[in-house]
Formats: C-alpha cells, structure tokens, sequence
C-alpha cells in the first residue's frame, strides 16, 4: 500500500509539473525557452512604444522607497547613497490611476562634482496584456536634466531579448518630502 501510494504521489507530482506557469501564451520552463529559441528565426522583430509614470513615494507610513546606504560625508550631491524602491507604475500622473505593474530596483549616487544616478531597474508588468513580463532598464540619471535616456537591456515574457529607449522627465516633485513621479516614454524592440 505505501508503496503504491509513493508511485501515485510522484505521479501526481509529473502531472503537476506540466501545468506550466504562461504568460500571455508563454511558458517560463526550460523546454518551452529551448522551443521559443528554436522558431526564433521564424519570428519577427517589433517595436511597441509604452508610456507611463512612476511614483516614488519616500513620505508617509508605507513609502515605496528607502535609503538603504547613507556615506559619512556625502557632501553636495549625496555621493555614495543606496536607494532601494519598488514604485507603482500607472498609467495616468495621478498616484490612483490604474496600476499596470511595479519599478524595482535601485539607483546609487555615482557622481561627486555633480548629481548623477546610477539606476538599475526592473519593471514587472502585473496588469494590462505585458501581465506578467518584465522589461530590465540601466544606465545614467541626471535628475536635473530635463530628460533623461536609460537603455533596455533585456526583458522576458513577451519582452524576450528586448533593447530600446527609455526617455524620462520628472512630472512632479514635492520639495517637502521629495516624493516624486516620473514619466516614462519608451521605445522598445522584442520578438512577438
């Protein structure tokens, strides 16, 4: 009986294991990637343009953002900071408009003579037709520039292998409490 009970338990596991987890039509297992990569060639490269805001919310009982290194002297441009946030990103400017996913990530404070960011950041679609997929950002911010250009460098879901453009400019900043939003227009490339 017990022995027989294994042989179920370890079928019911096999048979578990082929519902894979999809995203809008595609599956994160090995195979599937393996299958997605081998009609790679078949498929075609498009361009989808996003726009968006994000709202980093340092303020408050349940803020978004958080210092997580602070320098001993960071001078003027607070050289040497860690942030860490997980932000909401919505489609409209305003912090209730309908939310499409989370911007996790960080950015360090890399320049001395003048303020300059280092970000690097996921964004993790959880709503809309992307649900599900993720888009990877990094490069240079410059947040007393009017725009800003970070790099796509990479993506999955339906993101696979993206690259492209992100251009942002601060829509909004309390002097206060330096909570913020930014908009985001982007111009990515990825296989469909």
């Amino acid at each position: 009986m017990a022995k027989a009970t294994g042989v179920l338990l370890v079928a019911l596991l096999c048979s578990m294991m082929l519902v894979l987890p999809a995203v809008q039509g595609i599956a994160f297992d090995p195979k599937s990637v393996e299958e997605w990569f081998d009609k790679l060639s078949h498929k075609r490269e498009k361009l989808t343009r996003l726009h968006f805001y994000i709202h980093n919310i340092l303020s408050g009982e349940q803020p978004t953002a958080v210092k997580v290194v602070l320098p001993k002297s960071s001078g003027n441009f607070d050289f040497g900071l860690i942030e860490m946030f997980d932000d909401p990103m919505t489609l409209g400017p305003e912090l209730d408009s309908t939310t499409i996913g989370q911007l996790q990530g960080s950015f360090s404070s890399a320049g001395i003579k003048e303020m300059s960011l280092v970000n690097t950041f996921i964004l993790n679609f959880k709503g809309g037709e992307y649900h599900g997929s993720t888009l990877i950002l990094l490069g240079r911010n410059g947040p007393y520039y009017p725009f800003r250009e970070l790099s796509v460098v990479g993506g999955t879901g339906v993101f696979r292998l993206a690259r492209g453009i992100a251009t942002v400019n601060t829509y909004r900043i309390d002097n206060v409490t330096a909570d913020g939003t930014a908009e985001y227009h982007m111009n990515v490339l990825h296989y469909e």
